[in-house]
């Protein structure tokens, strides 16, 4: 066995350990109040997170693809970062300010760019 397959093994099993922590998480009321970003009780995903949700299907509903055809329109630009936190933001699990925020998106497109590296889609 390759060593990246017994990497990637590794990967799947600590992400399904995590799935019920992400799927129970906070979601975000989008009802137009504003949220205090000082406040020590604001939380939501983390970008490993929201790229996660994704893989795994959470946003379909919002026309986001899962698993390898998500990483591979993310890879020829059919979707980009920017579109997985909208799907996030409409899921309500995000808050709508972090779609302005550059670094939280960055991060989510790191984190799937991860994903693809890791299933080396495309070699």
């Amino acid at each position: 066995m390759k060593l990246t397959n017994l990497i990637n093994s590794a990967f799947v099993v600590a992400c399904i350990a995590f799935v019920p922590g992400i799927v129970d998480a906070q979601t975000v009321n989008n009802s137009g109040r504003q949220i205090n970003a000082d406040s020590q009780n604001v939380r939501y995903l983390q970008p490993f997170n929201i790229a996660f949700l994704a893989y795994q299907g959470a946003f379909r509903e919002q026309g986001i693809p899962s698993a390898g055809t998500l990483l591979s329109e993310f890879q020829i630009g059919n979707l980009t970062a920017k579109d997985i936190v909208q799907a996030a933001i409409k899921a309500n699990k995000l808050p709508t300010q972090v779609l302005n925020d550059r670094g939280y998106v960055n991060a989510v497109e790191s984190q799937v760019t991860s994903m693809i590296n890791g299933n080396d889609i495309g070699s």
